[in-house]
């Protein structure tokens, strides 16, 4: 059977239960919706585990990698980080800069590639809408989590692993303004913002499973 792991912060996690790691262990957001779609035209089974966890910068993910990744031995993972390493720094100045961000995303990926050569590893672009939690610094999230999904883009292309473009589509579907209809506060998704982030996912990992 192989193996599918959801890698990420609050926007991954999604309320998930620590201790379950069926139905409920995937939480309500994209990751349930993408497995729940998979699972419902295959015969045979993928295990699907979702250890995003609320608050996670990349140092945090990085901190987490023997327990919550190598030891899983995943054949597929894909990961959405970066916005906490935003607005840490701008609400409690404890973020993470961009120069660090690529360098610890950097050493992530290649201890997960030395202990677990073949695994597929997606990337998916973290994104900012304005609303509640964003909108007294929009300017300053704005610029900086667009800087985080630059690098994310990069690290793809580094690693030639496929990356999940997402602010253009968010962009996009809010162009009328209502952005509350798509992230409750501008960072974390509604049940259609999950929507929109489970088909774009869907559309990279169909090619492998």
């Amino acid at each position: 059977m192989k193996t599918f792991l959801f890698q990420g912060d609050s926007i991954t996690d999604a309320n998930r239960d620590d201790e379950e790691q069926i139905n409920s262990g995937l939480g309500c957001g994209y990751a349930f919706f993408l497995a729940s779609e998979i699972e419902k035209n295959r015969k045979d089974k993928i295990k699907f585990i979702n250890r995003g966890k609320s608050g996670d910068r990349i140092t945090d993910v990085y901190a987490r990698i023997k327990e919550d990744i190598i030891n899983l031995k995943p054949d597929y993972m894909s990961i959405l980080i970066g916005v906490n390493d935003v607005s840490h720094e701008l609400t409690m100045n404890c973020g993470v800069s961009p120069k660090k961000f690529r360098m610890i995303y950097e050493m992530l990926i290649d201890e997960i590639k030395e202990s677990l050569p073949e695994i597929k590893i997606i990337i998916l672009e973290t994104f900012i809408l304005k609303g509640a939690c964003t909108e007294k610094l929009w300017n300053e999230f704005n610029s900086e989590v667009r800087k985080m999904a630059e690098i994310s883009k990069q690290i793809a292309e580094k690693y030639d692993f496929d990356f999940v473009p997402l602010q253009n589509r968010f962009d996009e579907l809010s162009a009328d303004g209502n952005t509350g209809y798509w992230t409750a506060d501008g960072i974390h998704p509604t049940i259609e913002g999950h929507h929109i982030i489970k088909e774009e996912l869907q559309k990279v990992i169909e090619k492998y499973i």
